[in-house]
């Protein structure tokens, strides 16, 4: 078996929920969790305001970018970043390109493309048993379920794991899918 780090094929797990209900923390917690145990992480967030840019008007990058330059690298001492302009909404084999390397990739909204998609594994936030019945509905396969609403695993086709008290169950649930593709 291969170690982490070397994987064939990126695991994925979308972490679905309403505004405000955890996702980010989730996300931050199995991170932090996955990490030591010698994963390689990556997080892709969509962000659905049209207009949002990471760039800032009038900074080199950004001017490079008005210049026409589709890709923009800038560099420090400590990180990278790549501006890739794009036009058109990306797919999830053009978003999982740019994780190469990665062990696993939390995918943090992307609802539209990954709902359905069975190779997605889903983690699902949820505030509210109403939400809960509405992501049922909306999304498969459901991995767990998890957040500040508290489930009664037995009416739950999915466990229930709370991941501020058991980030380590949950994080074991995770790392099986991660092993399924090493």
């Amino acid at each position: 078996m291969k170690k982490p780090g070397q994987n064939t094929k990126t695991a994925t797990i979308g972490v679905m929920g309403k505004k405000k209900s955890g996702k980010t923390t989730t996300i931050e917690i199995l991170t932090k969790e996955l990490s030591k145990r010698g994963y390689r992480v990556a997080v892709a967030k969509h962000i659905p305001e049209p207009n949002f840019t990471i760039d800032t008007e009038g900074k080199d990058t950004w001017r490079y970018a008005q210049s026409g330059a589709k890709t923009v690298i800038a560099a420090s001492a400590s990180e990278i970043t790549t501006i890739e302009k794009t036009y058109a909404n990306l797919s999830l084999p053009e978003i999982m390109q740019r994780c190469k390397g990665s062990d696993i990739v939390f995918l943090e909204g992307f609802r539209k493309l990954i709902a359905r998609d069975k190779g997605t594994y889903k983690l699902v936030v949820a505030k509210s048993a109403q939400e809960i019945e509405e992501a049922t509905e909306a999304y498969e396969p459901i991995l767990a379920f998890t957040g500040p609403y508290f489930a009664r695993e037995a009416s739950l086709k999915s466990p229930y794991i709370d991941v501020l008290k058991h980030s380590d169950r949950l994080a074991d649930l995770v790392e099986k899918v991660i092993k399924k593709r090493l």
